[in-house]
């Protein structure tokens, strides 16, 4: 064969290739394999990444729908809500754009207690889930919320000292207290609130059924008036306990007055008007009570005299919600006309109890002052003074050992009490005897005599004339009588708030236009900062208005 003819047989095209041929060249070639299966698995995650984004939007569609809605309940559910809580609801949802959902919310309403429930179900349009069919979700929301106050136990601390008759401060406080009263009262359910009032200025006093529960010395009585000062001498250790032990036994405040010499006898039942103790009903603790109207009534009848003892309002508000006051609470629930209303025979209830809310609103315009109370050598029914009282004259008789006589206040000395014999009276010329009718004067026990005579009226009338003013007021009136000062008081507050908190109580507390030292013992006292109002002249109904909202409970039931 030429060169020429194999050459022109390369150029030649191969028909002659085998169909085995082409299928064993078709196994070998590997471009292009993975083409179809790449194209079925993009597919696939086009569709799955479809679902997703569907799924996303359906998740932020009902978010938007489920917070719009809450937002609606809760706006329905106020207590305080004045439009009707089927347009609140559908006001909400139509400012959001989704009023054509609404439907009518179930309600439920009552004193003390506002229920609002709705829902709403609604298409949702799906793009991709269409390519299996189903092109269509329903967005459900269901919402309910309930503002009510359950059990509740409220000490509401208010300060009556002298200083409250400035500056329309009591007039304002009333206004302020009995809105108080009807923001918690009108809506709370029957039963499950009990208010305590407790009005402190020197001291705090309280009712002689809750006296009669408590192991006291020193107790005042009278034939013609009974017990008198029902108010306790804590000592230092009391304020760092919540309680009032019912097995202690506490020394009472006695009756009588470190002030005006002229306060002596100044009434029909032979009392001092201004004692320490105050034992006017107006000032007496009002317990556990649930009547607004009875709450309001105390209120509009207190009164503003003494000085300011923040400490002792403190503590008894914080023992009238310690459980361990309770037996006596059950005494004063029992019986045919019971004291206490037999709803609240079971409280206060332990602190464990999270059912229930113990809250004290502590307010005062001031800061603390003097607490008094008389000192040992002076107290006490058996110890007797070395004076006498003439019931028909009103004529006192002092003995003075120096002299061995009596002193007749304002007359002379004499060897007798007036009433036990006759005295001699000269005129200008002539003297005669006088029969002083034959009714012997009373000795008074030193806590007959504090109780009926003021002590500068004993230091300065009875004795000063022969024991020199300093000398009597440096017995019968600097050294009768004792004090617990300012700072004392301070720690004393310090220590009963920080016990209260401890125990899990709510402290609110109200500078009524106070001073700044009374202001730090409020904010120091307070459960927070938040909790610490500062205000002045009708701005108490605010702080009042402020802290009723906010011990009521609003919350989302589901």
């Amino acid at each position: 064969m030429t060169a020429f003819e194999r050459k022109d047989r390369s150029l030649r095209p191969r028909t002659s290739t085998s169909t085995f041929a082409l299928l064993r060249a078709f196994r070998r070639e590997e471009e292009g394999v993975l083409a179809k299966p790449m194209i079925l698995i993009t597919l696939l995650m086009l569709m799955v990444g479809g679902i997703g984004i569907d799924l996303m939007r359906f998740e932020r569609d009902r978010t938007v729908l489920q917070y719009t809605l809450d937002r609606a309940v809760l706006a329905a559910a106020d207590l305080d809500q004045e439009f009707e809580p089927e347009a609140v609801v559908q006001d909400y949802l139509e400012k959001s754009g989704l009023g054509e959902y609404y439907d009518t919310p179930y309600v439920d309403q009552g004193q003390g207690f506002k229920k609002v429930e709705s829902t709403i179900e609604t298409p949702f349009a799906a793009q991709y889930l269409q390519l299996f069919g189903d092109s269509e979700l329903m967005l459900q929301a269901r919402s309910r919320a309930e503002e009510s106050i359950d059990d509740i136990e409220i000490s509401l601390v208010l300060d009556v000292s002298g200083s409250m008759n400035s500056n329309s401060r009591l007039p304002n406080l009333k206004i302020a207290a009995q809105e108080f009263v009807d923001a918690i009262g009108l809506n709370t359910i029957d039963g499950k609130m009990s208010m305590s009032i407790v009005p402190y200025a020197t001291q705090v006093s309280g009712p002689d059924e809750l006296y009669a529960q408590l192991n006291t010395t020193g107790a005042y009585s009278n034939a013609l008036n009974g017990y008198y000062s029902n108010c306790i001498n804590f000592e230092a250790s009391d304020f760092t306990s919540s309680t009032i032990n019912l097995t202690n036994t506490y020394d009472r405040t006695m009756h009588f007055s470190p002030w005006y010499t002229s306060d002596y006898r100044s009434n029909d039942n032979r009392m001092i008007s201004l004692p320490v103790c105050d034992e006017r009903s107006s000032r007496e603790m009002l317990l556990m009570e649930k009547d607004s109207g009875t709450l309001k009534t105390f209120i509009q009848n207190l009164v503003a005299e003494g000085n300011t003892s923040i400490d002792l309002g403190m503590k008894w508000g914080t023992a009238l919600l310690d459980p361990s006051i309770n037996p006596a609470i059950v005494n004063l629930t029992s019986g045919d006309t019971p004291y206490i209303d037999p709803d609240f025979a079971t409280r206060p209830a332990a602190y464990t109890d999270k059912e229930t809310l113990k809250i004290i609103v502590l307010m005062t315009d001031g800061q603390n002052t003097s607490q008094y109370y008389v000192e040992d050598h002076f107290r006490g029914d058996e110890l007797m003074s070395d004076v006498w009282y003439h019931e028909n004259t009103g004529l006192y008789s002092t003995y003075d050992p120096s002299e061995g006589e009596y002193y007749w206040d304002g007359w002379g000395y004499e060897d007798h009490p007036y009433g036990e014999g006759e005295y001699r009276s000269c005129g200008k010329y002539s003297c005669t005897w006088v029969d002083e009718g034959g009714v012997p004067s009373e000795r008074l026990s030193y806590a007959d005599l504090w109780a009926d005579t003021s002590m500068k009226y004993v230091s300065d009338r009875l004795y000063a004339d022969f024991l020199g003013s300093s000398t009597a007021r440096n017995t019968y009136l600097y050294g009768a009588y004792d004090t617990v000062g300012g700072s004392e008081k301070n720690s004393r507050t310090q220590a009963i708030c920080d016990t209260a908190k401890a125990q899990g109580i709510i402290v609110y507390t109200i500078g009524f236009e106070a001073p700044s030292n009374g202001q730090a013992v409020l904010k120091n006292c307070a459960s927070s900062d938040s909790h610490f109002f500062d205000v002045d002249g009708i701005e108490i109904s605010d702080a009042f208005a402020s802290i009723a909202t906010s011990i009521r409970q609003l919350r989302l039931t589901q």
